[in-house]
């Protein structure tokens, strides 16, 4: 008997330098290789948010590497679940994708204070998608 895929999510904003870089930072590194994560922009920034950078960087996540990346059709049809941010109509949507729209505080502009609480809020549902995704 095979192994069932690993299930695969796809977290969309619009810049990719923020919100779905912290999604899909905490689900790669509490799923422990168990889930195949991306994450992309529908028009992304030239730079990760540096008080995004920061924010992870107090919970011991490095996300300094990271870079935004453009949304593409491959990437949605390759994923399980998409994940959207804020990103509204400009997100293709594909017959037998599982969607959720997280609707949170774009961090873009604000400040370290501004950006705990969605970077908080952003793991706490992550920890409950974990748990539903690993539930079977």
């Amino acid at each position: 008997m095979s192994e069932s895929p690993k299930p695969s999510v796809l977290f969309v904003c619009v810049h990719n330098a923020g919100r779905s870089q912290m999604a899909a930072a905490f689900l790669t590194h509490l799923a422990h290789g168990r889930v195949e994560v991306r994450s992309a922009g529908s028009t992304p920034a030239d730079v990760m948010n540096a008080a995004v950078v920061e924010a992870m960087d107090e919970v011991g996540i490095d996300i300094s590497a990271e870079t935004p990346k453009v949304l593409t059709v491959e990437a949605v049809q390759a994923s399980d679940i998409v994940i959207t941010m804020g990103c509204g109509d400009t997100c293709p949507v594909f017959p037998g994708k599982q969607y959720l729209d997280w609707r949170l505080d774009d961090p873009a502009g604000q400040g370290i204070d501004a950006v705990r609480p969605i970077r908080n809020e952003i793991e706490r549902r992550i920890r409950r998608l974990l748990t539903e995704l690993t539930a079977s």
